[in-house]
């Protein structure tokens, strides 16, 4: 495992080993189409079970298709992001890892709202989050720097 941080000894400040920012942008953004894919798959046996139990209930359930997406990818990144190795399944293929930068873990609520403003913010401005990592010297999106966190190779 990369060390994702250093002590800068002059002042005593937590620092980010630029090692472990090299190539982060394109492991995350394949780990991303990953991530969506196995939510996908994990979505169809509730998908399944919603479908048989809006027949029974003659279509009254068929408004909670709606939530099926959003509450599967919220237990997904909560489990995986906000479990012990800080990093979903595509996250973990591409060699990456969710970080804070105060040091401690991530933990599942994070992980969540992690996962709720990347979507929130990207709704609203499609590229502006991508965009923003060409200027950060730490390649951070918008929702990394306001939760405090950046993506590190593992």
């Amino acid at each position: 495992m990369a060390n994702d941080t250093i002590i800068d000894n002059d002042t005593g400040q937590r620092a980010i080993d630029p090692a472990a920012l090299d190539g982060v942008r394109t492991a995350r953004v394949l780990g991303f189409f990953l991530d969506y894919l196995i939510v996908g798959l994990l979505s169809i046996p509730p998908a399944l079970i919603l479908a048989v139990f809006s027949i029974i209930t003659f279509g009254l359930a068929v408004p909670l298709f709606a939530f099926l997406l959003p509450t599967v990818a919220l237990i997904y990144l909560a489990l995986t992001l906000g479990g012990p190795q800080q990093s979903t399944i595509g996250m973990r293929m591409m060699g990456v890892k969710l970080v804070r930068l105060d040091g401690r873990k991530v933990d599942p609520l994070l992980a969540c709202l992690h996962g709720i403003l990347f979507w929130a913010i990207g709704t609203v401005a499609f590229f502006l989050p991508l965009l923003i990592t060409f200027f950060s010297s730490k390649k951070r999106l918008l929702h990394d720097i306001l939760l405090g966190t950046y993506v590190a190779r593992i």
